[in-house]
């Protein structure tokens, strides 16, 4: 424990304590030099139990995450200082009171209210879900939520926020808090959606002022009270679906309907065909058709909305090119798209009906948002998944036009430079085979590129980064394997050939994945790796006879 009045790193004057768990202390501090408050979390190094190392880290890993963020509804990480022994966290110091210390204290809040906060975390929690791997924050209950004294709301508690894996079949630590955490939570992975369910059992708990925590079974909010909306029951229920599929997808989604509440009540439907009716027997069936579109084009956005929704929500890939007529401008679709083929077996066909389909709404799509740009690095991708083993030229030639939009793509996101690579291994795949195309020094400078690609993606450790990994290495290999002959008469020393494809293949075998579509590749490499070397020989043998014969 630090003494109050210590001066932590020359700056941080300890104050007071005003907080505490387990393996931490939580400090108000003052910097003697800009004169401002901060909190300082203190993290000991040492302590008591045998899960000391993994508590200590899971801290670590919060304030790392934390410190890249930035939104005004979460804390700000200004300084981390480690001095062996103990390490400070410095953050923002947050005035204010948790909205559980206001449910104490006054009880159900009212819906106005109730819904303004929610907007606001709808807004944090999309903004966590949008990080590259996205964030889940799986602790959203009132505790964690503090009302500044302006009325705005700011999370706090980042404890077991986590980077979603898409790849984990489960979580590898089962936190949360009982009665605000989905089922999921317990049993299996959490997304997005799992911080939407506890995003409405807080809803519920601020309304009602009924604890969750507290075992009474879950009712709608108007059997509590029944001066709430029909609208705001209606929302709730829907975030606390037992089934993640039935909950809201997405919190941009939720953020709508608290937008506009009254376009999912039962009797706005009923209420809209009055008025049609209304204007049908007043002004005549040619001018009320003008008039129902303007009336209901905003029953009409809701409705596909709600469409999008349910036809995402299945694992049917006709029902993903539904969803994309409905929105083409929005990716999830597109997303499922190239996932469900990434990790099923696909015709040619297949696979170029939903490049196409990319191709045809790119008016609609918005390269300057990095999850489009990747989006079109994912198609590239696909393209070389399926048809690389049969033709390489050929996956080339499909893949170029993605790789080029995904790296002159003005978004800033971290596969740019993989996608540059790609696309110059599809120039030179997309090149007449003729020897002058091509010479040492063109060889030369796509290896290095090549080169600084991998390094990259070694690093890398997003949910994705095992597929990029086998995907570049595997695509290296067949690039060596096809272009064998012309490197071979271009002097490309046989040995560095060989050499690459060892270093490839050593690689991929490093990789452990619970991924079908990375072990499938990766047996590609694996059941490939002798044929290809084989080949390499029997072409440099071949160059080097018709260079004997000429000399």
């Amino acid at each position: 424990m630090t003494e109050i009045g210590t001066v932590i790193d020359g700056k941080y004057e300890i104050l007071k304590e005003i907080g505490r768990g387990g393996m931490s202390i939580v400090y108000l501090a003052m910097d003697k030099r800009l004169n401002k408050q901060w909190a300082v979390k203190e993290i000991r190094k040492k302590g008591s139990g045998k899960n000391e190392e993994i508590v200590v880290n899971s801290l670590l890993a919060e304030a790392n995450m934390m410190k890249r963020l930035d939104h005004p509804s979460l804390p700000r990480i200004v300084d981390i200082i480690d001095n062996g022994v103990t390490i400070y966290v410095v953050m923002d110091y947050i005035e204010g009171e948790s909205l559980d210390k206001i449910l104490n204290e006054y009880g159900a809040q009212p819906e106005e209210m109730v819904v303004n906060w929610a907007k606001q975390l709808c807004d944090a929690l999309s903004y966590l879900h949008s990080q590259k791997p996205p964030i889940i924050y799986r602790d959203m209950k009132p505790a964690n939520v503090m009302l500044k004294p302006e009325g705005n709301i700011k999370i706090i508690d980042f404890g077991i926020a986590r980077e979603y894996k898409e790849q984990n079949l489960a979580d590898t630590t089962v936190l949360g808090t009982k009665g605000y955490a989905p089922p999921e939570q317990y049993s299996g992975q959490t997304d997005p959606r799992s911080d939407i369910f506890a995003l409405g059992m807080t809803m519920h708990h601020l309304l009602t002022g009924v604890d969750p925590r507290n075992g009474e079974p879950y009712a709608p909010v108007r059997q509590w009270n029944p001066e709430l909306s029909e609208g705001i029951e209606t929302i709730i229920d829907r975030c606390v679906e037992p089934a993640a599929e039935n909950r809201y997808q997405s919190c941009a989604d939720l953020l709508y309907d608290l937008e506009h509440p009254e376009l999912i009540t039962k009797g706005f439907k009923q209420k809209q065909r009055k008025k049609l009716i209304a204007f049908i027997a007043a002004i005549g069936m040619a001018v009320v058709m003008a008039v129902a579109g303007l009336v209901l084009n905003v029953t009409a956005t809701s409705l596909n909305t709600q469409d999008y929704e349910a036809n995402i929500a299945t694992s049917d890939p006709a029902n993903y090119y539904t969803a994309i007529d409905i929105y083409p401008e929005r990716i999830e679709a597109y997303d499922l798209l190239v996932g469900y083929y990434r990790e099923h077996d696909a015709t040619e066909d297949n696979v170029k009906k939903v490049g196409n389909t990319i191709e045809a709404n790119a008016a609609s799509l918005d390269t300057t948002k990095p999850e489009i740009a990747e989006l079109y690095y994912d198609m590239g991708k696909l393209y070389f998944a399926q048809f690389g083993d049969s033709s390489l030229k050929s996956a080339a030639v499909n893949a170029k036009p993605f790789f080029e939009t995904a790296a002159n793509a003005e978004a800033v996101y971290d596969k740019k430079e993989i996608a540059k690579c790609y696309l110059s291994i599809c120039n030179f795949m997309t090149k007449q085979s003729k020897t002058s195309e091509n010479s040492l020094d063109d060889y030369t400078r796509l290896f290095e590129e090549i080169e600084a690609a991998i390094a990259i993606i070694d690093k890398s450790a997003d949910s994705e980064a095992n597929y990029d990994k086998i995907s570049l290495y595997y695509v290296t290999m067949l690039l060596i394997n096809n272009q064998a002959d012309l490197m071979a008469s271009v002097g490309f020393e046989r040995q560095t050939a060989l050499d690459w494809m060892e270093d490839l293949y050593g690689k991929a075998n490093a990789i452990t994945s619970t991924l079908d579509y990375v072990n499938k590749t990766k047996s590609k490499v694996t059941a490939g790796y002798n044929s290809f070397v084989a080949n390499i020989n029997a072409k440099y043998n071949e160059v080097e006879k018709r260079q004997q014969g000429r000399n």
